[in-house]
């Protein structure tokens, strides 16, 4: 089985993949995993926590017979290598690298620069939807990335992530108080009271904002695109915007299998 690591910038996700009864297919998700990013952690510390897990999902370490990893943080990538050589006997495949190569056209001015999570994200949708993609990630920062019909990036734009913006705001202002991400009581937009009034810049500012850059993208790009939205939260904002033609949580997970089972063939 394929295990999947995605470090990202404020958790690290593992998924085993069951694989598919075709050459080249990346297979499915039999379970996941996530824990929070630090790049002190040692090897170590993941494989007994790791182990643990395997167990109560009903695998073992020797289930694992192969790894790839996807990081955009540098500093992680090493300890992870050696949780897979050390701990699961195998060499990891690293996205982007060597055959695990993005086989996309980066249309952009530094394309070295482009995280391996939106690479990720734009090889797994476009092999599931055809035409002009707008892929948008609800992580550490909130990414916009446009990827054509014939499967080049041609590029995006990054803002920042709710959890991200919400941290600044209440840290900025010594009275505003912690409130959840969540969306507002009612669809009102004039709040009565401090919380109210935070959650409803969060929630519906960040709609209005997300709205809003989707309309000026499509028509900067002139074709029909479909919006495929991934992360965590994007099943929150989906009730209340019509924006998103595809919700897929896995999105990243799902390129790391499809990258994998691409350099197997």
């Amino acid at each position: 089985m394929l295990l999947a690591i995605d470090a990202g910038n404020t958790n690290i996700v593992f998924a085993l993949f069951e694989p598919g009864p075709e050459p080249g297919d990346p297979g499915r998700i039999r379970t996941r995993w996530r824990i929070t990013t630090d790049p002190r952690r040692t090897a170590d510390e993941y494989a007994v926590w790791l182990s643990q897990l395997l167990q109560l999902e009903g695998f073992e370490r020797g289930d694992v017979n192969d790894v790839i990893i996807g990081t955009v943080v540098p500093r992680a990538l090493h300890n992870l290598e050696v949780l897979a050589t050390k701990y699961f006997g195998v060499t990891p495949v690293i996205a982007g690298q060597g055959d695990a190569g993005w086989g996309i056209a980066l249309d952009v001015d530094e394309p070295q620069s482009l995280g391996a999570d939106r690479a990720l994200n734009m090889i797994a949708a476009h092999a599931s939807h055809g035409g002009d993609l707008l892929i948008i990630d609800f992580g550490t920062a909130t990414t916009f990335d446009v990827i054509d019909y014939r499967g080049a990036y041609k590029g995006g734009i990054i803002a920042p992530g709710i959890n991200l913006s919400l941290d600044a705001l209440v840290s900025a202002a010594a009275k505003l108080p912690r409130i959840a991400i969540d969306e507002p009581a009612t669809n009102s937009v004039i709040g009565r009271n401090t919380v109210d009034q935070m959650q409803i810049g969060i929630y519906w500012g960040y709609i209005a904002m997300m709205e809003g850059l989707v309309a000026r993208m499509k028509a900067e790009i002139g074709r029909p695109v479909k919006v495929v939205a991934t992360g965590g939260l994007a099943v929150l904002f989906e009730r209340h915007t019509d924006i998103f033609d595809a919700v897929e949580t896995d999105l990243t997970l799902q390129g790391l299998a499809i990258l994998r089972a691409r350099a197997h063939i």
